[in-house]
């Protein structure tokens, strides 16, 4: 039964994890931190169980055991097979897979699985490599079960005969060490090493004898170094054939060709040539490959058997193998064939025929768009199949965007972002990742990855303006959708949802929840009463809107409603006419002209506009050629001169209109009443309250008591004038008399040539100082200071050396400024705004005795009166004003 390679290796291997314990070596004198390097170096057999620990990662990197599951502390393994996994418990790194090396790395000495560590808040990444350590486990195989040699009876001893080579898919001191053959008495072998390949000869070591012992079997049996060791046999079958007694000859036994990779198909890589010194049939020579079983040589190049030159039958690649072995046979054609051999190493030259790979792996599925700069998105891994320069690779971002590619390890590499983001402005980002090699000419390959920027609450819903002006007609109803304020958010999902609330501002003294409400998902505006335009004509609240995020923002808008008036109140007569259902008389005399004043109605509206603009028309009699109203003012006068057809009694119904749609109107009855003279002109009095009688009275009294003030008043200041006319010093007389004069605009001053203080009254106070500081010392610079705007003394101008004014700065508050340092201080008082008098209250020893300055008030009214004190000195005038109430 002819038993293939791979059945032959599993037979091995399950007979040996059979009868013997799993070597487990974890060595963890090579689990360092190299810190220049960035990688923690673990060593690992293969073929362990599954969950053997490897190494404690989290100890060797110095990390918190209790802090690995709450800083998600995982292994990144990339794309590849997860042969390992981490205990976020106890921080080891375990075996996950069954790990083979042969299936990791089948054509390579030294086998390493890298990965990466990643530990969140803060973000940390730790280079792992495992160091993946061979066990024997597999056995030695040949390419076939068995072989048959054909040699001619002549041959001399000492002849060599290439044999077939085992594979052991271990490495090291696992792989093939040593040949063994089977005793008999012709053969033996002779055992070539050169490097790590171990190759054997069928040597020749006593003449055959074919009527003898036409075939010979025997047993070669190759063995490896491991610890037991394994073994592989192949059967082979000598032919002895009959004489020929010269075999070809190559002129080397070892060729060597370089080619490059990229070699067309059909090439020609080199000829062989083999000579025979025999003649005719033993002296042709036929070409053929030896090594039968080796596939991928018969599948990648040919041998003319003629002529033999070696040719390419398939692509080429040095990633797949660089250098091929090709065993050729030279055999010539005798009855009894010989047949010489020679080895040719086919060198692959590598070109730059593979682009960088790129492989990435996402560590988020998406960014926040507040994620600080620096933050690690992905890890990034080249890699290029290429040998030397060509795979020397650089990455690089394409394009623009706010990201950074750092270089971490060798070709591992981290995207960065490098600045902040807005989902706003670019929700995604499509990052492309460029590899580029050294080669010649240079090849790139391009990855992109996907970044998704998700959404915080970072902006407010803003209202398209800061003010809305609504215009609401009064008696509208109740309900009633006056506006619709709404504002957007530019964030997503949650972060811009939009609520509405009211925010009562106080500007009214009821509730705003009683005035209006505000629909929280819409933003509707309703009336929550009718309104009157004439008890509220304007109210002012604010509507904010706030999002649902966390936390939430908000932002507010003022909301002016103006009411708009309606026609809906009637105008109403004034007093004397006011009184509903009684008729009102006049009398004129029969000799009054035309033109002659009969009466006024007097009327009022509360609405406003147009509404409230009344006019007046006389109802009945309709057409009356005697007299006439003025429809603005409504004054009652007679068109023309009584005559003696005209009635005594004339009924006048007056109707009083607005300009409102529709209008709205209130009558009065005057009955006039022609009399033959003025002294028969009485006005009926219609009843009234006894009040009226009484307050009449009242008035007759105010009166006099307010001409009996006045009139002492007058005199008191006069009086006050005079005295201090006389007693006026020596210092005083250069000055002319006290003169009171009054100005255009209503005001009075005291003035004494070239000074003169006018004094008026603020409405905030009944009385106010002014100050004259007549002084013996030397004369002190001062600067006073204008008051509402008007001019000022500078600083280096003074008054006269008897008297100078200044104001003092404790009166702000009464609305002017004096300074301090008071000499003399005049007292103006002012009583009800019908008398003024002044008082000097002396503060130094120089003080004149005490005088009364008179003051003569030119008129007197009962709403309040602006007045001025006016300072003259200096050739510049100054004022200051008062304002008086009574």
């Amino acid at each position: 039964m002819v038993v293939g390679p791979r059945s032959l290796k599993a037979l091995c291997v399950r007979s040996e994890l059979e009868h013997r314990w799993m070597l487990v070596n974890v060595m963890a004198v090579l689990c360092l931190y190299n810190a220049a390097s960035g990688q923690i170096v673990y060593s690992l057999t293969e073929e362990v169980k599954l969950g053997t620990p490897v190494g404690n990662i989290a100890k060797d990197v110095n990390l918190v055991i209790k802090e690995l599951g709450a800083r998600g502390f995982q292994i990144v393994s990339g794309p590849n097979k997860h042969y390992f996994g981490v205990n976020s418990d106890t921080g080891f790194l375990y075996v996950k897979e069954r790990v083979d090396r042969e299936e990791l790395c089948p054509d390579s000495a030294a086998c390493s699985v890298h990965l990466e560590a990643v530990v969140n808040r803060p973000l940390q990444l730790y280079r792992v490599k495992i160091n993946v350590l061979d066990i024997n486990d597999n056995s030695p195989v040949f390419p076939v079960s068995h072989m048959a040699l054909n040699i001619t009876e002549v041959t001399v001893s000492g002849t060599k005969f290439p044999l077939l080579n085992a594979v052991d898919p271990d490495v090291g001191s696992n792989s093939v060490k040593n040949y063994k053959l089977s005793s008999n008495e012709y053969f033996s072998i002779d055992v070539n090493t050169d490097g790590a390949l171990v190759s054997a000869e069928l040597v020749l070591n006593k003449a055959l004898d074919r009527e003898k012992q036409p075939v010979i079997h025997l047993l070669l049996t190759a063995v490896d170094g491991g610890k037991p060791p394994r073994s592989g046999t192949l059967q082979i079958f000598v032919n002895v054939l009959d004489a020929n007694d010269n075999a070809p000859a190559f002129e080397n036994a070892v060729y060597k060709v370089s080619v490059a990779e990229n070699v067309m198909i059909g090439a020609t890589i080199i000829k062989l040539n083999a000579t025979d010194p025999d003649e005719d049939i033993n002296g042709q020579v036929v070409y053929s490959f030896s090594s039968e079983g080796a596939k991928d040589i018969l599948n990648k190049f040919a041998i003319n058997p003629n002529t033999g030159e070696i040719t390419v039958t398939d692509n080429l690649n040095y990633e797949e193998s660089s250098v091929y072995e090709i065993r050729i046979e030279a055999r010539d054609k005798g009855h009894t064939p010989l047949a010489s051999h020679c080895k040719v190493l086919v060198k692959i030259i590598d070109i730059n025929d593979n682009a960088p790979e790129i492989k990435m792996t996402s560590l988020y599925e998406t960014v926040k768009e507040d994620a600080t700069p620096g933050t690690v998105v992905a890890l990034i891994t080249v890699s290029d199949k290429d040998d030397a320069r060509n795979a020397v690779v650089h990455c690089y971002i394409s394009g623009i965007a706010p990201f950074l590619l750092e270089k971490s390890y060798r070709n591992y590499y981290s995207l960065k972002l490098g600045s902040t983001l807005d989902r706003e402005k670019t929700s995604q980002y499509n990052v492309t990742i460029t590899a580029t090699d050294e080669g010649s000419p240079p090849l790139s390959s391009t990855s992109v990855i996907t970044v998704h920027v998700s959404d915080v609450n970072d902006n407010a819903p803003r209202f398209p303006e800061p003010v809305i002006n609504v215009y609401v007609k009064e008696n509208s109803q109740i309900g009633t959708v006056i506006s619709t304020v709404s504002a957007t958010d530019p964030d997503e999902n949650e972060n811009a949802r939009v609520s509405y609330t009211l925010v009562d501002s106080g500007s009214l003294n009821v509730p705003f929840s009683t005035l209006i409400n505000v629909n929280s998902a819409s933003g509707e505006i309703h009336s929550m009463r009718s309104y009157n335009y004439e008890e509220v004509k304007t109210f002012q609240f604010q509507v904010q809107a706030t999002d649902s995020g966390v936390p939430p923002l908000s932002s507010n808008v003022t909301v002016n409603v103006f009411i708009l008036d309606e026609n809906d109140n009637s105008p109403g007569v004034l007093p004397p006419y006011s009184d509903q259902g009684s008729v009102n008389s006049e009398n004129i005399p029969y000799s009054a002209e035309a033109g002659y004043f009969v009466a006024k109605i007097r009327a009022v509206d509360a609405d406003s506009g147009y509404n409230a603009l009344l006019s007046y028309h006389i109802a009945e009699p309709k057409g009356s050629n005697l007299f006439r109203i003025g429809t603005s003012n409504g004054e009652i006068r007679t068109k023309r001169r009584m005559s003696d057809n005209d009635l005594k009694t004339h009924p006048l119904l007056i109707l009083v209109s607005d300009n409102g749609e529709p209008s709205l109107s209130a009558t009065v009855s005057i009955d006039v009443v022609v009399v033959e003279s003025k002294g028969e002109m009485q006005t009926p009095f219609r009843p009234v309250p006894s009040k009226e009688e009484s307050f009449s009275d009242l008035n007759l009294y105010l009166l006099i008591a307010i001409v009996s003030v006045s009139l002492i008043f007058l005199l008191g200041l006069i009086t006050l004038v005079a005295v201090k006319c006389h007693r006026t010093d020596g210092s005083l007389s250069r000055y002319s008399a006290p003169v009171i004069t009054t100005h255009p605009d209503g005001s009075w001053s005291y003035s004494k040539s070239t000074q003169q203080y006018d004094v008026c009254f603020s409405s905030d106070t009944l009385k106010s100082d002014v100050v004259v500081l007549p002084t013996p010392f030397p004369p002190a610079e001062a600067e006073l200071i204008s008051i509402n705007g008007g001019d000022s003394l500078k600083r280096n101008q003074t008054l006269p050396k008897s008297e100078k004014v200044r104001w003092n700065r404790h009166l702000t508050s009464r609305g002017f400024l004096i300074s301090s340092s008071l000499v003399l201080r005049w007292r103006l008082v002012v009583s009800c705004s019908l008398s003024l008098f002044s008082r000097c209250a002396c503060s130094s020893p120089e003080c004149p005795s005490r005088q009364f300055l008179p003051l003569v008030l030119q008129s007197w009214s009962i709403v309040p009166v602006r007045y001025f004190v006016t300072s003259q000195g200096c050739g510049q005038t100054h004022r200051l004003a008062f304002h008086c109430s009574p």
